[in-house]
């Protein structure tokens, strides 16, 4: 089992820089009727900084449980912009910070890599500037992958919820939809402290989605594919329950992806598949049982 993840973490590289990062710092915070929110700036290598959000619910209790929410930018998760007061239409029907917090969990995400690793005038869903950032991070560290960073960056998350007194770092979970779900799966499978994971539509074959693009793998991921390499094996790593939900990417082959790992079977206990095959955007009923099976194995 060490040998086959540290055959992915290889794979997934390092950084020209030592990883000794992390360090955050609070910036502000704000309160609403249902949570108390603060904004941190935490250290994410190269004398660079990811924006963190991290929601505590109301009626906080000792030693709470805790999900990681990867994804774009963590307004995003709210469908609001709370400095500005916009409403993020975009965003509706994929508010998972604050249906989390509803629940009881505190909750955290910060902005990917896109939005911090350069600085440009682009606007934030201008995917162009994922093009950009991907560039210029092979061009800085060229033994290390899109895909590495991404997953670095969320355990830096993980650290700050292991050092938060408020949290009980043996209940932390991780979810994630789309780029969210390739995260979330990732980070949950090769992170310890990641005791549950549910993905959304993100793509567990490498022909189902963008792996190729450079942001993730690049050109590596037809070596990956070749050379053997299975996100079945992630799982097999993780050995943790894992709630996939399919609906345009992932599908009824995603299951049978899965099931390749060892220790899963399709009983609905330590993997639960759903496959609402209406689209990439995950209807609430969908995200309600994957919310319960967070609550099965954190509460």
């Amino acid at each position: 089992m060490d040998q086959l993840k540290q055959k992915w973490l290889d794979a997934l590289g390092k950084p020209s820089y030592t990883k000794t990062y992390g360090k955050a710092t609070l910036v502000s915070s704000f309160s609403t009727d249902e949570f108390d929110a603060e904004w941190y700036r935490q250290e994410n290598g190269d004398g660079k900084t990811q924006r963190v959000l991290m929601l505590l619910p109301k009626h906080l209790e000792e030693n709470s449980p805790a999900i990681v929410i990867p994804f774009y930018f963590p307004e995003a998760l709210l469908a609001f912009d709370h400095a500005t007061g916009e409403e993020l239409e975009y965003y509706k029907g994929l508010e998972m910070m604050l249906h989390l917090v509803r629940r009881g969990y505190v909750v955290i995400s910060a902005d990917a890599y896109h939005l911090n690793y350069i600085d440009s005038d682009k606007d934030r869903r201008d995917f162009t500037r994922w093009q950009d950032a991907a560039n210029s991070l092979r061009a800085d560290h060229p033994y290390y992958s899109g895909m590495g960073k991404l997953v670095d960056d969320t355990r830096l998350l993980i650290d700050l919820l292991d050092s938060d007194g408020r949290v009980d770092s043996s209940r932390i979970g991780i979810a994630g939809h789309s780029l969210g779900g390739k995260m979330a799966f990732y980070t949950g499978c090769l992170d310890e402290r990641i005791k549950v994971i549910v993905a959304s539509d993100f793509g567990i074959g490498w022909h189902q989605t963008n792996w190729k693009d450079d942001w993730y793998w690049g050109k590596d991921a037809k070596r990956l594919e070749e050379a053997g390499f299975d996100h079945s094996e992630l799982l097999t790593i993780a050995q943790k329950p894992f709630c996939l939900i399919a609906g345009l990417y992932d599908t009824d082959e995603s299951l049978e992806i899965a099931l390749r790992a060892d220790g899963y079977e399709n009983d609905g206990e330590k993997l639960k598949f759903i496959n609402h095959a209406t689209g990439h955007r995950p209807p609430m009923w969908t995200l309600d049982q994957g919310y319960d099976f967070l609550d099965k194995w954190l509460k």
